[in-house]
């Protein structure tokens, strides 16, 4: 059974940071596109970065470039997100995704196959 787990959210001030995990089970993830999104209460869920297998281009959503760094690793812990600068707007249930390739749109969720449960990630002001 493949599995995708989140850590690393929690509560914390605003200009402040978060590391978020995502764990892999059941398979390797190191031919797949791998993604974050958040989903804030009463709003759709949204596309915060993304990263592909090959060659390693990442790409960020307007609102948090400069902020925000995806990376992989493709091991267990196939990749992460480091939230720097962060902002009562960016409170919301954060989930990571992939995919399988690189010829799939990473902005949106459907192109996903597989999903995390999610980490709630809370900044105060």
């Amino acid at each position: 059974q493949v599995q995708l787990v989140e850590s690393g959210g929690g509560l914390v001030q605003a200009g402040g940071s978060l590391r978020l995990n995502c764990a892999a089970s059941g398979r390797t993830f190191s031919s797949y596109t791998l993604g974050w999104f958040r989903q804030a209460p009463g709003k759709e869920r949204e596309f915060v970065a993304a990263v592909r297998w090959s060659g390693g281009s990442t790409y960020y959503a307007d609102s948090v470039k400069g902020r925000f760094t995806i990376s992989r690793d493709n091991a267990k812990n196939p990749v992460y997100l480091q939230m720097n600068s962060l902002k009562p707007e960016d409170t919301a249930v954060y989930y990571c995704a992939a995919f399988r390739g690189d010829s799939g749109s990473y902005y949106y969720p459907n192109t996903y196959a597989y999903w995390g449960q999610g980490t709630q990630v809370t900044v105060s002001s």
